[in-house]
């Protein structure tokens, strides 16, 4: 990787810290364990703090580590303002703030507020109260429909489907002849919902916020963030054969614009501290819908979606990347920029897999720590991961029994040693635990330790690039308020200027293609020739 030379100028970008930032998820079950039962926890995490502030990034995000069945991998929240022993005490948390702060990390958390566990003390209630109680008001409990005469209530009430596979729906009392209601999950049936139309919610959750906006934490990523609502009535949606990427495709149970009050009265509650809380929403929409969730009294930023999700093409990133400029410039936030997360096939595998896919990864992940905007790199993705095929009988994930699919694949335990020793160093304390996924054969050959002594590795990459990316930063050459000019040139050569002086090239074509003229800052694999950018590579150029 090629570095700008001379003094760093004095100054910062302009904004708040978040705009410009790279931050760094942390997916804690598969991170580090530092207690030896083969799944990671707050004081592996402690323990490789330091790690993640070497690659220079501005802060975490950690998925959630509050107590819950597990279910959904602590998706089901069954107490928000806890730790589960699973991943230790509040007092072990305690002690990774204090650490992250000291090494200049924010900390963002998970809050999932779309459902919770039907462990939680609430939920549990509601069974217990019976239908028409006012605990019931506080989840989505409805009489189901009858399928003829003689039968009670043996049908759904609608014919929503869940995320996950199945009906959206369960009985509450599935052997009670006189509690015949169904409880809505667009989850597993581990997941109710909450019922966002009752003012509790709201009060409860403004509590849960400052709760963790108390204890000191820099803000918090927003799960399914566009789904608290659900339309009047419940009605059926046009078809349930549409709902396949249900919180996408059913307009019934996300996107409803009562949504956007409970961002509006979360902004105000963040703004009330010092320095501001950021807020950020997974709004999985397409970009001009997702945009409005970040206007100016709403969350600070929302997850490029649409972006994550795609292939090795040109032109569909230019398309992509002018939807989400055009949208910037509506509502003014910049997009946060992600490839990879937990939920989501590795880049290294969407993008060809091995040697080629390895190759477009580094290209890739170069060209979004070039682009306007927050960035996010998902733990392993610095180490160039690919999807792991994880044995049938050991998948745990719950899309796969119900729906086929897994995600188990991205949230294999990181290797942080060649050694197989110890589960490639992912358990810091003797034991015999295997890790809570398997770690595929060859799984040492990615290491940290082995990268941390290459300089063409992957880590290396993306560690000098982030260092770049603030170099350019307080040079004035990146400003918070950059935007992203997208074409694809012969050869389908990318460009995406994001300011007079500065741009970003992807070579995405089989030929090499003559780069703009400038000074390349970076690539992603050396140049073979001068002014020539070869196929699947990617640089930056500053233009004088």
């Amino acid at each position: 990787m090629t570095h700008y030379g001379g003094a760093p100028a004095s100054g910062t970008v302009t904004g708040q810290w978040w705009d410009s930032a790279v931050i760094y998820q942390v997916y804690p079950r598969s991170f580090a364990d530092g207690n030896g039962d083969g799944v990671g926890d707050l004081a592996g995490l402690a323990a490789r703090l330091p790690y993640i502030a070497s690659l220079g990034v501005d802060g975490i995000w950690m998925t959630p580590f509050q107590p819950s069945p597990q279910v959904d991998q602590g998706y089901d929240v069954s107490d928000y303002c806890g730790v589960d022993p699973l991943f230790g005490t509040m007092s072990d948390f305690d002690a990774v703030l204090e650490l992250a702060h000291s090494l200049g990390l924010r900390v963002l958390l998970d809050v999932v507020p779309n459902h919770c566990s039907s462990a939680h003390p609430l939920f549990q209630a509601a069974l217990a109260a019976g239908p028409g109680s006012p605990e019931r008001e506080l989840f989505h409990f409805v009489e189901g429909r009858s399928s003829g005469p003689g039968s009670v209530s043996d049908l759904p009430p609608n014919n929503w489907q869940s995320v996950f596979g199945g009906r959206a729906w369960s009985r509450a009392s599935p052997e009670s002849d006189t509690d015949t209601e169904w409880y809505l999950h667009l989850f597993s049936p581990g997941q109710p919902d909450w019922n966002w139309r009752n003012p509790a919610v709201s009060d409860y959750f403004e509590g849960v916020l400052r709760f963790w906006f108390d204890k000191g934490v820099d803000g918090l990523r927003i799960d399914v963030a566009h789904a608290l609502f659900k339309a009047d009535g419940l009605p059926d949606a046009p078809s349930a054969t549409a709902v396949v990427d249900g919180l996408r495709f059913n307009p019934l149970i996300s996107d409803q614009e009562d949504v956007h009050d409970v961002y509006r009265r979360w902004r105000t509650l963040a703004e009330k501290y010092q320095p501001h809380r950021l807020l950020v929403g997974e709004v999985n929409l397409e970009p001009a819908r997702a945009a409005r969730y970040t206007r100016a009294d709403e969350m600070h930023q929302a997850f490029a979606f649409a972006f994550v999700k795609l292939g090795w093409d040109a032109a569909a990133w230019a398309s992509v990347g002018a939807e989400l400029e055009a949208a910037r410039q509506l509502h003014g936030a910049a997009p946060s920029w992600a490839l990879e997360n937990h939920d989501i096939v590795r880049s290294v595998t969407r993008f060809g897999g091995g040697a080629l896919g390895t190759r477009r990864a580094r290209t890739a992940v170069l060209a979004v720590l070039g682009l306007p905007g927050a960035a996010y790199i998902y733990q392993g993705q610095e180490l160039g991961l690919p999807e792991v095929d994880v044995p049938v009988e050991a998948r745990v994930d719950p899309m796969w029994a119900r729906g086929g699919i897994t995600r188990d694949g991205a949230r294999v335990p990181l290797p942080w040693t060649a050694s197989p020793s110890l589960n490639h160093g992912f358990s810091s304390a003797p034991s015999t635990a295997a890790p809570w996924l398997p770690q595929p054969a060859g799984w040492g050959g990615h290491a940290v330790e082995t990268q941390q002594q290459d300089p063409g590795s992957m880590l290396a990459l993306v560690t000098a690039a982030v260092g770049l990316r603030r170099e350019l930063g307080r040079q004035g050459v990146f400003t918070a308020d950059d935007g992203g000019r997208w074409r694809v040139e012969d050869g389908n050569l990318l460009v995406c200027e994001r300011s007079p002086r500065f741009l970003v090239a992807m070579a995405m074509g089989t030929e090499p293609v003559r780069l703009p003229a400038g000074t390349v800052l970076a690539t992603a694999v050396p140049l073979e020739t001068d002014g020539w950018l070869q196929p699947d590579n990617a640089a930056w150029v500053l233009r004088e």
